[in-house]
């Protein structure tokens, strides 16, 4: 029982907060009316009841004094007969009379309409008597009244004292009906009234419910659908079966969330889709992209940039001042947070500053861009140039964030540097010969009558030495210069026999003179090779030559040539291996990989020989001409081995 009461008021209370506060107030309005509509009908319907109790009572009163003074004399001559007669004909005559008691001084009802006495008394008759007050007979000569209700309405009770001839003879009781016409009235205001009331909180109820249920429901569903498709959930959908406006509503509010659905849906698709080109895009390009946001949070870097910086750990969503290099930070800090804070304002380069110089910065300050050049030592030595952009919304012109792009400009300030030497060293060795013939043909020119044959003849040998060197310059530089153009060389079949063999040839003579043995050992039956005949054999002039020049006399320099398979070669193909061996000087560790760089010469630490320092940088060339490499192994004191790989040239593949 008390499950189903807390059930019930659960139910009221979900049903109460159904409603809006203005239902609420409308129905406290209501209730507060009909109730006071109420109490004044009662309150009218009770004075009606009291004013019609009251003339009951009058009438009564009169009724049965008029009554008791006719019957009095009967009941002093013990007439019974016609009392009950008298009695009789009065009770039929009006219907206002409900009964007629009459009783002896003590109480005892002798007789009464209607009412009769038993004919038979025993000891079982029960006899009636009329309770009074015990001095009602002496100290009353009025009538007393009462009222008692009955199923029929209330009944006025009147007691009039019988007296005749100064003697109390008893009390005749007489029962004066209420006016049928006023009870009748009364009953039918009060049931009137009681049914307008229910009938105004059965409206007000059935009212509300169906405002709850048909109204109030669905505006709040459409508002929390509303909410929702503003809170961007488009998935939200109103299920209620209702016709009519409200229910056109609701489907138009269902097919506006299903086209918002789909719009979405297809913008994300195309957002998706041009955020994975961007992110492509950005991924493959070679500098380096970051994009941050206004507090400074790494929001996008692709792996050029996280290569750059030696992020290993994925730095979204971290500082970007944290996750720099110190070098940048202590550059980029500043100007960051002038680009944010539109405090960038261009500006005179600051003094000491070169605007492309290393290890400073190109420092500039345009407001919406800044570019930087700095010199990075960790993680690995190198150089990057900065660019600095802000990112701007078109429409409010507010920062979005700043993105930063990053090259790596290492091979360009390389190549710069390599430029700025290359020139200095071809002046340098074109200056040195230039310099030596000039003071020679001007001693000539000056003093050629006071030389003797022999000194004029010395000082020709040395201009035309020098001029020489000038002319082998030159060509190596031209050599080289046409190399590292974008000039292509066609490339057949070579059989390397025949180069070998011219090299050596050539350099026999210069051999002997130093005291060397040349020596080729070369595998029968040789395969051709791919590449081309004179630029091989620039190869391998270079490389004898050079290994003439470093080995003692004594010393033997050994050409060989012979077929690698694919497995065993760094070509991963059928090979012809070329190998140039000395038992010179050797070369340092620290010197294996300078000595092809353009004008270094071991010489220049040893201070021996002298050359162009182009032979071995023009040697490299060639071969990555030819698709491959040339490696070098050596040892001080025990000698050195170049040595190359070039592929087997195939008849089939010409055809």
């Amino acid at each position: 029982m008390l499950t189903f009461i807390t059930k019930i008021k659960e139910i009221i209370s979900w049903w109460w907060s159904e409603f809006t506060l203005q239902t609420k107030l409308m129905a406290a309005a209501t209730l507060v009316v009909s109730l006071i509509m109420s109490s004044l009908t009662f309150w009218a319907v009770n004075t009606i009841q009291f004013e019609s109790n009251i003339n009951d009572t009058r009438f009564g009163s009169d009724l049965s004094i008029l009554i008791g003074s006719n019957a009095a004399p009967l009941v002093a001559e013990d007439d019974m007969q016609g009392l009950a007669d008298f009695s009789t004909r009065f009770y039929r005559s009006t219907s206002s009379i409900r009964y007629l008691i009459y009783a002896d001084p003590s109480g005892n009802i002798f007789f009464g309409i209607p009412y009769s006495q038993a004919e038979i008394q025993n000891n079982l008759t029960i006899k009636r008597r009329i309770k009074l007050p015990e001095d009602y007979a002496q100290n009353s000569d009025l009538p007393f009244v009462r009222q008692h209700q009955t199923p029929n309405g209330q009944v006025t009770d009147v007691f009039v004292p019988l007296r005749h001839d100064g003697q109390y003879l008893g009390v005749l009781a007489v029962g004066i009906n209420p006016n049928p016409t006023i009870v009748a009235s009364s009953n039918l205001t009060r049931d009137v009234t009681i049914a307008v009331f229910i009938t105004i909180w059965a409206m007000v109820i059935l009212g509300n419910v169906f405002n709850a249920l048909m109204i109030t429901r669905p505006i709040k569903e459409l508002l929390v659908g509303v909410k929702n498709i503003a809170a961007k959930n488009f998935k939200q959908r109103i299920n209620l079966p209702l016709r009519g406006e409200l229910g056109e509503l609701i489907s138009s509010f269902n097919l506006m969330a299903e086209k918002l659905e789909n719009y979405e849906e297809q913008n994300i698709e195309e957002l998706t889709s041009e955020k994975a080109k961007l992110e492509t895009l950005v991924s493959t390009i070679a500098d380096g992209a970051v994009l941050i946001d206004p507090e400074m949070q790494i929001i996008l870097v692709n792996p050029a940039a996280r290569n750059i910086f030696g992020w290993g750990e994925n730095p979204l969503g971290d500082n970007v001042l944290h996750r720099l290099p110190s070098e940048l930070t202590s550059k980029l800090t500043k100007p960051l947070y002038q680009m944010i804070e539109r405090k960038t304002e261009p500006k005179a380069t600051e003094e000491g500053e070169n605007h492309l110089s290393l290890p400073g910065a190109e420092h500039h300050h345009p407001s919406d861009r800044d570019e930087f050049r700095i010199a990075l030592q960790q993680p690995t030595p190198r150089t990057v140039r900065v660019l600095l952009s802000r990112v701007i919304d078109g429409g409010s012109e507010n920062i979005k964030g700043i993105a930063m792009t990053v090259q790596d400009i290492t091979r360009e300030v390389e190549l710069n540097e390599a430029k700025s030497q290359f020139i200095s060293n071809v002046s340098h060795e074109l200056r040195t010969p230039l310099f030596n013939i000039k003071s020679f043909i001007e001693t000539l020119s000056e003093y050629g009558e006071d030389l003797t044959q022999v000194q004029r003849r010395e000082f020709l040998d040395t201009a035309n030495h020098e001029t020489d060197r000038l002319t082998r310059l030159v060509n190596d530089v031209l050599d080289l210069s046409r190399l590292e153009s974008s000039r292509t060389y066609n490339l057949s079949g070579v059989d390397l026999n025949q180069p070998i063999e011219q090299t050596l040839r050539t350099c026999q003579l210069n051999a002997k003179d130093k005291g060397i043995q040349l020596h080729q050992e070369l595998e029968p039956e040789l395969p051709p090779v791919i590449g081309n005949y004179d630029l091989l054999l620039q190869v391998l002039t270079n490389l004898v030559g050079n290994s003439l020049k470093f080995t003692n006399s004594g010393g033997k320099v050994t050409v060989r040539a012979y077929q690698t398979e694919a497995k065993s070669n760094t070509l991963n193909q059928s090979a012809v291996k070329i190998e140039v061996a000395d038992t010179g000087i050797g070369i340092s560790a620290e010197d294996k990989e300078a000595i092809f760089e353009r004008f270094f010469r071991v010489e220049n630490r040893v201070h021996t020989l002298e050359g162009t320092g182009l032979g071995l940088s023009i040697v490299r060339n060639i071969i990555e001409k030819h698709s491959s490499r040339v490696y070098i192994d050596s040892e001080v004191g025990v000698g050195t081995t170049f040595w190359f790989e070039l592929p087997v040239y195939e008849v089939e593949k010409e055809q």
